[in-house]
Order: C-alpha cells, then sequence, then structure tokens
C-alpha cells in the first residue's frame, strides 16, 4: 500500500538520517557514499531535495541489500570516528542532531515491523514473519474485569518536563484544564470487541463519523484489520476464544485469537464507534498524560501492548516551535489531519517511549499496532 515501505528502504533511509543532518552538516571533509541516493531514501524532508515517490518505494530493486548494508557499515563507521575526533565545540552542535538520529531509528524499528506485516499479509500464503518468540500481543491483564479510574482534573500540567530526550512537538510544558473524568482501567480487548461486531457494529451508522462510516463502507470492514474469517472445514484452524469465527494474521503467521488480548489494529474511527456503542467515549490526550502521571499503578496496560488513539487532533501545544534547519520539519508540519496515540505497542523499542510521547497517524490508518482505551464523563458509570 503506499503508507508501506519495504524493509531495504527503512534500512537505507535511517542511514541517510545520520549521513545528511549529522556527517554533511558537522563532519568536516565528510563526502556522501552515492549522491544519487539522496533522492532515493530522503522520506519528507523538502528543504533537502527531490524524492523518490513514495508509494514507489517497493520498485526500488538498486541499490540491492548488500549495497544498503555496506552503506550502514560505511556511515556508522564515519559517525564513530566523527565522535571520537570532534572537538567540543563541534560535537555540542552535534549531540543534538545525533540523539534525534537514534529516537528516528527506534521509530523506524517499530515502523519496519508494521510494514513487514502488512506486506506478508498480502500473500496467499500467509506466511509468518518470525517463527520466534518475538513480538506478539500478550493479554498482560485484559482479562481482568474494566473498571474506571475516577479523577477530580483541574488544571493540569503535561508535556515533556525536559528531563531526558523529548521531541519537539512534546514541548513546552503547559497548563490544560480537565473536567473531571473517569478512565478505564484496561484496554478493549478481542472478546470485548467482539460483541461489538456480533452486536451489527459495522452495520450502525449512528455510532460512527460520518467520514469514518464512508470509510468503513468504502472499504468494506467488517472486523479488525489482519481478522481473517475461517473457512469452514479447513483443519487445524479452530478459534481458540470462538470470536465470531475469525483468526488473526500476526508475525508469527495466522493465530488463534485471544479473548484476553488487546484489540490490535484499528483505525481511530473504529475506536471512535466502538467507545459509543461502548457509551463511552475516547479520552482526549491530556486525559491520559495526566491520569497515566497520577496513578501509573492503577493502569494496566499504559505502554507495551498496543498504542491507543485518543479523541485529541495532533496540534501544536501553545508555544510549540520547531526544531531549527531541516530537523524542523521532522514534526511540525504534519499537526494536520492526524489524531494524537498515546502509550507504545509490544513492538515499540525498549526505552524509546514516555508518558507524553504524542503518536500521530491518520484517523482511517490501521496498520499500525493501535487499540483503545475507553473514557467517561465525570466519575464513570456506577
Amino acid at each position: 500500500m503506499p503508507d508501506a515501505s519495504p524493509g531495504k528502504w527503512h534500512l537505507a533511509h535511517t542511514t541517510w538520517f545520520f549521513e545528511t543532518l549529522l556527517l554533511q552538516a558537522h563532519a568536516p571533509g565528510y563526502r556522501a557514499r552515492d549522491a544519487r541516493w539522496a533522492a532515493l531514501f530522503n522520506s519528507y524532508y523538502e528543504s533537502l531535495g527531490p524524492r523518490h515517490p513514495r508509494p514507489q518505494r517497493g520498485l526500488l530493486s538498486r541499490p540491492t541489500l548488500d549495497q544498503v548494508w555496506a552503506y550502514r557499515e560505511q556511515v556508522d563507521a564515519a559517525v564513530q570516528d566523527f565522535m571520537v575526533k570532534a572537538d567540543e565545540a563541534r560535537w555540542q552542535a552535534a549531540i543534538a542532531t545525533l540523539e534525534l538520529g537514534l529516537q528516528h531509528e527506534q521509530q523506524h524499528q517499530e515502523l519496519m515491523l508494521t510494514d513487514m506485516l502488512h506486506a506478508f499479509s498480502l500473500n496467499p500464503l500467509q506466511p509468518a514473519c518470525t517463527t520466534a518468540a518475538g513480538p506478539a500481543l500478550r493479554p498482560d491483564g485484559a482479562a481482568t474485569p474494566q473498571r474506571w479510574l475516577s479523577l477530580d482534573g483541574g488544571a493540569v500540567q503535561v508535556g515533556h518536563d525536559g528531563r531526558g530526550f523529548g521531541f519537539d512537538n512534546e514541548q513546552p510544558r503547559h497548563t490544560q484544564w480537565l473536567a473531571p473524568y473517569a478512565l478505564a482501567t484496561r484496554l478493549v480487548n478481542n472478546a470485548d470487541f467482539a460483541e461489538f461486531m456480533a452486536d451489527g457494529g459495522y452495520r450502525r451508522p449512528a455510532l460512527w463519523l460520518a467520514d469514518g462510516w464512508a470509510e468503513a463502507q468504502a472499504q468494506g470492514w467488517q472486523a479488525p484489520a489482519y481478522w481473517l474469517p475461517i473457512s469452514p472445514g479447513t483443519p487445524g484452524t479452530r478459534s481458540a476464544c470462538g470470536l465470531g469465527g475469525f483468526e488473526q494474521f500476526t508475525l508469527q503467521g495466522l493465530q488463534p485469537l485471544d479473548a484476553a488480548a488487546p484489540v490490535c489494529h484499528l483505525s481511530g474511527y473504529e475506536a471512535a464507534a466502538y467507545a459509543a456503542w461502548a457509551g463511552a467515549r475516547l479520552p482526549t490526550e491530556f486525559e491520559w498524560e495526566h491520569a497515566a502521571l497520577q496513578h501509573p499503578a492503577a493502569l494496566g496496560q499504559l505502554q507495551g501492548s498496543v498504542w491507543q488513539w485518543t479523541a485529541s487532533a495532533y496540534a501544536p501545544y501553545p508555544g510549540f516551535r520547531p526544531l531549527p534547519g531541516p530537523a524542523g520539519e521532522y514534526n511540525g508540519k504534519f499537526m494536520v489531519n492526524q489524531l494524537v496515540l498515546r502509550g507504545s505497542s509490544f513492538a515499540t523499542p525498549a526505552g524509546h517511549a514516555r508518558l507524553s510521547y504524542r503518536n500521530f497517524f491518520a484517523p482511517a490508518a490501521r496498520w499500525q499496532f493501535s487499540g483503545l482505551r475507553l473514557a467517561h464523563d465525570g466519575a464513570g458509570p456506577a
């Protein structure tokens, strides 16, 4: 699909990032391995020149994978050499870009898995991306009863507090006013979502945002992405929990649906429709962050399960300023037509996410490891 990129492109793009924004900008005398590759592996930086169209990245049979690995080795060596030899002034000028590059590569480690899962899902053989005990959806408390944590709201502080790394879109820390609200103590799981489906959730336009209903009808959505109907009479394909006759395509291939595992691969539209069906709503990103900061022990699956859709439009915080230079295109220019997701997923590299982290996708996106947590006005249902 146009939004997904091949693994080889991710490897080359993250290398290009270090070569272009760090080495060419700060390392004296550094020359690009091949100046022609800039147009191939530039993602969206208008200030850095033209780019190969994103939907056509899968057509790039050259450079070969071996050439890309050699490129990475060369750039890694050059970065290490720069770190050793740079004087204090040059090092201080470059250190923020170096850290941004490391965080950027961690983002692409997760994106590689989401994109590879999508590519494998299109293969009629339904192959596993990995047979090892790697990333997988785990229940992690999702089988516990749904409870509500009530919060008084008021004037609360949100945003990155300045300790350690934070992206520019997490800043500055500022005050938000919250009305009293309640947040669910766990994520919505597969069994919960199967009830929505069985109750005609995909056939009831009153539950859906107008754009969401139009998208669901145009795409023929009847279940979350990668939920596949079990073919009658197919041996060895009985759902472990009887969730409407569906199985789930995962990085480990086709697997039975786990009733207690968090529902995954939902669009923002599906998340909002489920919340409406449940008599609740999606939390704002500020409600999510405030609750997570104040009561982390009371909220299960805050991080490391699935990204959690919020009702918040991806917009700049009061006083936001993009980074100087090309890095200013990293986040700020996407602050339109997107929704914020909070937390992290099982595929997020360890240590990468924070409670102030703002992931963002268009509300129709389903290929990310995304689910939801419910919110409610006031103290929540009795």
